[in-house]
């Protein structure tokens, strides 16, 4: 599977693409943007295969490709380090679904990270699996400067929601895993309950539980070493979109919260200030686990 790049931009010594390609999961065209460190990018300028890891980020409700890539400053600390960073999509475009662009919490821009098993959103809305299994195929395909063997993952809000999930649905696949301001409790919260009664159906409510955070961590065995920003000044953290508090809750209750760590930071909100702020935290956590 080939990718074009739309664009090639220099940001702080390494190259940020804007790709496109074609994908099967999606059933449609998928923008992505992909960092490529300066460990990377010189090897490639010396003919030299410098092979570094990799961190998918994942983003949240309305967002794109471009708005972690932007705004979210991980390329500062990413390049420090020597890590790659890909930024995809958050959903299918333009399959012309019945109401996939009616609302900013389902549909276009909020794929939720989870594989659709009710009609009609089958027909493209396999975000699980594009995610977890077509895109980071196509990606170490076709650069050889990306190490599969090194993967960790991170998100925001919905996007965190995803890193978390999938992180726990797939012990191994990743060695690390963060997020800011996740949605930990979907099944709880009215964003989750929207997105799982559209996606599966209000009868699957086992369905619903496997892809919710709290859920999960609960079953999990072995070392949880995570780390979770939340912002006091975030109003869907005071609305109850988020509950930290459930799944710090759950993960104790499992034995599972002595390397789990939920920083409160003060009157930060859940705009990309607050990502920005602490996203060298976030990459530095990653490499701890990259470079073990």
């Amino acid at each position: 599977m080939s990718f074009e790049t739309k664009a090639t931009i220099a940001s702080f010594g390494g190259k940020l693409l804007k790709l496109t390609h074609q994908a099967r999961s999606t059933n449609c065209e998928m923008g992505l943007n992909l960092y490529l460190p300066p460990q990377a990018t010189d090897a490639a300028l010396n003919k030299t295969i410098h092979k570094v890891p990799v961190i998918f980020y994942l983003a949240g409700l309305t967002c794109t490709g471009d708005n972690g890539a932007e705004k979210g400053f991980f390329q500062h600390g990413a390049s420090q380090k020597g890590i790659a960073v890909v930024y995809p999509d958050t959903s299918p475009r333009g399959l012309k679904i019945e109401g996939e662009d009616d609302a900013y919490d389902f549909g276009s821009g909020a794929g939720f990270y989870v594989d659709a098993t009710k009609e009609p959103w089958t027909k493209g809305y396999k975000m699980y699996t594009y995610i977890t299994a077509e895109l980071p195929k196509a990606l170490f395909s076709a650069f050889e400067q990306l190490d599969a063997s090194r993967v960790s993952i991170m998100g925001h809000s919905m996007g965190g929601h995803g890193a978390l999930t999938l992180f726990l649905k797939n012990p191994g696949m990743y060695k690390s895993c963060s997020a800011f301001a996740p949605i930990t409790n979907p099944i709880n919260c009215p964003w989750g309950q929207k997105a799982f009664k559209g996606y599966f159906g209000e009868d699957q409510q086992q369905q619903w539980k496997e892809h919710d955070a709290t859920e999960l961590v609960k079953k999990w065995k072995g070392p949880l070493d995570i780390l979770i920003d939340v912002g006091t000044g975030d109003n869907f953290y005071k609305q109850g979109q988020l509950l930290p508090e459930n799944f710090a809750k759950a993960a104790k209750e499992a034995g599972n919260d002595k390397d789990l760590t939920i920083r409160y930071q003060p009157d930060y909100d859940h705009s990309y200030f607050t990502m920005a702020s602490f996203a060298d935290d976030h990459v530095n956590h990653a490499a701890k686990h990259l470079f073990a």
